[in-house]
């Protein structure tokens, strides 16, 4: 079972989908261990304390391989990304 959890700064429009990011720079990650929202909060909070992380969206695969796109205006550090999601408890991996 695949689930999305949209998480950060969203934007409803007249439409009423949320609006995306005006970010520049979207890094798209792969994490294992995540199993419920819990875990994606865990996470989404510590890469939202990155400085310049403007948002986190997270396409949760419980128990599999989640999705984890983080926005920002400028690029981030790959090694503090990897330490915002090791400090989490859960594992980055290569694509």
């Amino acid at each position: 079972m695949t689930d999305r959890f949209e998480l950060g700064l969203t934007d409803v429009s007249a439409s009423g989908a949320p609006a995306a990011p005006a970010s520049a720079v979207n890094e798209e990650l792969l994490v294992t261990g995540m199993t419920c929202a819990h875990c994606v909060a865990s996470v989404r909070e510590e890469l939202s304390e990155i400085d310049g992380v403007e948002a986190v969206s997270v396409d949760l695969v419980a128990g599999g391989t989640s999705h984890v796109t983080v926005h920002s205006a400028t690029p981030l550090d790959d090694d503090a990304l990897t330490a915002a999601i090791e400090e989490a408890g859960y594992t980055r991996v290569s694509a």
